[in-house]
Order: C-alpha cells, then sequence, then structure tokens
C-alpha cells in the first residue's frame, strides 16, 4: 500500500470532495482521482461513492479511514524518533493565525522554532477563526490561535491570553490622540466597520451590547483587519479591535485607541488542535513555544489567560 496514495485517500475522505482535496494538497483533480482509484484496485474494495455533491465513504472506506489516520500518524512519529537520533525533533508544523497577530508574532516565532527545532519545518498562514477552525478539522492546520472558540468535541482547546479590546477611530492630524476611556453605551452611538458574523470580535460586540440593552449600528462589514483600518483612517467609522492591530498599519499615528468600560470589553485567544488527531511531539513543542513567545510579545499589553 503506497503512503502517498493513503494520504490521499484520507484527505479527500475527510473533505468529502476531490476538489477541496486537491486544493488541500496541491495536486491536480485528475492525479488525485486516479491515484485513488489506484488504491482501491489493489484492495479490491470500493472506498468512496461519488456523487454530484462530493464522495461519502463506503463501509470499507470508513474502515480504511480510521486506519488511514493511524497510520500516517505513526509514520510522522517515525520520522520524529529518528530525528531524535540525530538530537533533533523533526517533521513540519501548519500553524495558523489571526491577520491582528500576525504581524507581531510571526518574526519572533519563526526564530524560536528556528533556534528550538531547526530539524523541523514550519508554516504559517493568516485566517479568520471560522477559516481557521475548518483548516484544523481538515488537516490543513495542525495549531491555531483562535478567538472565542467555541466549546465543541471536535477541537482541544486550552485558553493562551485575554486582549482587551479598544474603540479604534481616526485621529486629525497633528492633533494629540485622546485615550479617555468610553462607555459601551456610546460606542453603540457610533458608526462602526466591523466583521461579518460568525467573527468573534462580532459576537462579543453584540453580545455584551445586548446586556446593556442597545444594539451595534453597523456601517460597513469588512473581513480584514488592514481594509478595515483603512477604511477608519478615510473616515467611514469606527473599530473595535485589539489595540496592538494597529501594528499591523504602515500609520498608526493615524489612529486613537479608548479603552471601552461599563463594560469592559475583552476576547480570549486560545490554542486550537483537532480532537481527531493525536499531536506528534514535534506539534506539542510547538503549542508550549507558542506560549512562551506569546507571553514574551503581549505580555505588557494582554492579560495571561
Amino acid at each position: 500500500m503506497d503512503l502517498k496514495q493513503l494520504e490521499y485517500f484520507v484527505r479527500v475522505a475527510e473533505l468529502g470532495s476531490f476538489t477541496r482535496a486537491a486544493g488541500v494538497l496541491n495536486i491536480a483533480q485528475p492525479a488525485l482521482s486516479r491515484q485513488v482509484r489506484l488504491l482501491e484496485v489493489e484492495l479490491r474494495q470500493n472506498l468512496l461513492l461519488r456523487n454530484g455533491r462530493g464522495v461519502t465513504t463506503t463501509d470499507a472506506g470508513k474502515l480504511l479511514l480510521e486506519h488511514g489516520r493511524g497510520i500516517l500518524h505513526q509514520v510522522e512519529r517515525a520520522r520524529e524518533d529518528l530525528g531524535r537520533v540525530r538530537g533533533a525533533l523533526a517533521g513540519r508544523v501548519a500553524l495558523g493565525l489571526p491577520p491582528s497577530i500576525a504581524r507581531m508574532l510571526t518574526v519572533p516565532l519563526t526564530r524560536a522554532f528556528r533556534k528550538r527545532l531547526p530539524s523541523a519545518a514550519l508554516s504559517i498562514s493568516e485566517g479568520l477563526t471560522i477559516s481557521m477552525q475548518e483548516g484544523l478539522l481538515t488537516g490543513r492546520l495542525d495549531i491555531a490561535l483562535l478567538y472565542n472558540p467555541p466549546a465543541s468535541p471536535e477541537l482541544n482547546t486550552r485558553p493562551l491570553m485575554d486582549e482587551e479590546l479598544f474603540l479604534i477611530g481616526p485621529r486629525a492630524p497633528r492633533s494629540k490622540a485622546t485615550t479617555q476611556p468610553i462607555s459601551l453605551k456610546e460606542v453603540s452611538d457610533l458608526p462602526l466597520v466591523i466583521p461579518s458574523r460568525p467573527n468573534a470580535i462580532r459576537m462579543v460586540v453584540e453580545t455584551e451590547m445586548a446586556g446593556i440593552g442597545c444594539k451595534p449600528d453597523i456601517s460597513l462589514e469588512i473581513d480584514g483587519v488592514a481594509a478595515i483600518l483603512d477604511l477608519v483612517a478615510d473616515g467611514a467609522g469606527y473599530a473595535v479591535l485589539p489595540k496592538y492591530a494597529l501594528a499591523t498599519t504602515q500609520r498608526p499615528e493615524a489612529y486613537q485607541a479608548r479603552p471601552i468600560e461599563k463594560p469592559r470589553l475583552a476576547s480570549r485567544l486560545a490554542l486550537a488542535t483537532a480532537a481527531g488527531r493525536t499531536t506528534t511531539m514535534t506539534q506539542q513543542a510547538m503549542l508550549e513555544l507558542i506560549q512562551q513567545v506569546a507571553g514574551e510579545v503581549f505580555g505588557a499589553i494582554a492579560t495571561p489567560a
């Protein structure tokens, strides 16, 4: 049984689609379909039922999927054990980061990774919580930093830190920025440029405002921190973001950040992995490294969870 064919089958079965699996595996769809079919021929079993909406596993496919996940994990563990013979952990870690913190965390985290795990490979991608959660479940990501992840049997999460949310507004040229706190009730009277549901910060804002009997005035829905900040600077409205989101812009002096109170708004950032996959030793080392580096980078501006 070819390990590459087994990996292809597992990804197709997990994603329920040759098209989606081809994108994740970076392989042409006809080639992917051919390899899975060769596996079926070798095993003399139909593993997948193909239909117009995608694919589902047969009874034989369900059994092979269960075994295949374990086999692929054991192969990865074997590679790591061989790496330890050379005195270092090996393997690849795919990490997902929210855009609001990626700019501050990527460089120090990569530097620490190369120092601590020189024989391992690191892949970092940016995404919003919903897309990264999907990436964990499909195997595209090994670890992700998620905002306010919901309780789910499909995810293993551990709190990393709590981020205070600020009202981000435009700052007039040559004027002094105000850091005067603003009440959540006052925020509800301002036009907001905010991500669409079910973005974690959007849900925090709406939930807390509902608790005091008001609702947000949504001016624009934009899914992207950089685009939100550009619109704020252009006068389209205000944003509710962690203060260090301003590090993602080239002109932080164009903004002012005011603490929100009555009540204080905060968003929890958590480390997440897929519950259906056992983390390798390299991934476990990466989880510890993220906690350490995040504490060093954000320790002065965020509250440890």
